[in-house]
């Protein structure tokens, strides 16, 4: 858990230096695994319909900084989702 926060600060600071295998690990602790995998795309399932989407791009290594800017928004759309529950 301490890394993943870590790795969201980082995100945070920095969205465009991005391991695509570090977002991966942040959208599998956050959505599960993904229910799509291709080549170049992981598709995460997300409790809502629409934006925002969970679909990243491995690009030579990097995630590229959209992507990384809508996990984010989907982190604290989750985030939001269940602190309404409690």
């Amino acid at each position: 858990m301490v890394k993943i926060k870590l790795l969201i600060r980082k995100m945070k600071e920095n969205p465009k230096d991005v391991r695509f295998l570090d977002l991966c690990k942040i959208c599998e602790y956050h959505f599960g695994k993904p229910r799509h995998i291709a080549p170049s795309h992981h598709v995460y399932k997300t409790p809502w319909f629409g934006d925002p989407r969970v679909n990243i791009q491995n690009k030579k290594g990097k995630a590229k900084a959209y992507q990384v800017k809508q996990v984010l928004r989907a982190i604290e759309r989750l985030n939001e989702k269940n602190a309404a529950k409690e």
